[in-house]
């Protein structure tokens, strides 16, 4: 078994990092293969809309924009598991995480009748850290959100998301412009709740990359 995760924030030492390693060492534990990468230390775009991946004599279900995502798109493809953890900023996850997406699954999706090109099975773990409390997700995120695992049935496996809520994002809010939010309030949830996030992080990917 072999699994990719992939940390979809420009922070390689905070919330999303931390959650993302969880997910490593959960997918380790089950005795799945693991590569780690930072998606920001790629240089990439998104889909150009080249429309090569749709002529006729080409391979179906591969991107064959000359970047540094494309060999990443064949990682995956030939992956038993996908793990990603994205920030969300403005409701939505970061835009290298959203070209990452356009790119995977535009060179999956069959212009002729929408099905998938892929006959594989990558199951997929995604991992949301917010600064949002749970009720807020649950409320008005959640749903939204769910778009994004659609796109991801194109890869026909199992998929699984969990949101990391509420999080801490600087060490001392007293350096930055940000009162409207209570640092007394964030280290609480990093004491009280943050450790079981990681936990249930861990046990998901397990979960997913065990076979």
């Amino acid at each position: 078994m072999k699994t990719i995760i992939i940390n979809a924030s420009p922070r390689k030492k905070w919330n999303t990092a931390e959650v993302m390693q969880a997910a490593q060492k959960g997918a380790e534990s089950v005795g799945a293969e693991t590569e780690y990468i930072n998606l920001y230390d790629l240089v990439f775009k998104g889909c150009r809309s080249c429309l090569i991946c749709k002529e006729k004599e080409r391979t179906k279900g591969k991107c064959y924009y000359n970047d540094d995502l494309s060999p990443l798109i064949e990682k995956i493809l030939d992956a038993d598991a996908l793990l990603i953890g994205s920030p969300i900023y403005f409701g939505e996850p970061t835009s290298q995480f959203r070209a990452l997406l356009e790119r995977l699954i535009f060179c999956l999706m069959s212009y002729d009748d929408g099905s998938s090109y892929y006959t594989g099975k990558v199951n997929i773990g995604l991992f949301y850290t917010m600064n949002a409390p749970r009720k807020f997700y649950e409320e008005s995120m959640k749903d939204s959100l769910s778009s994004i695992e659609f796109l991801f049935s194109y890869l026909n496996g199992e998929i699984k998301s969990y949101p990391i809520c509420d999080t801490l994002q600087v060490g001392d809010y007293s350096k930055y412009n940000m009162a409207g939010f209570s640092q007394e309030l964030k280290e609480k949830q990093l004491v009280l709740q943050y450790p079981k996030d990681l936990e249930e992080v861990f046990k998901i990917s397990a979960e997913l990359s065990g076979g």
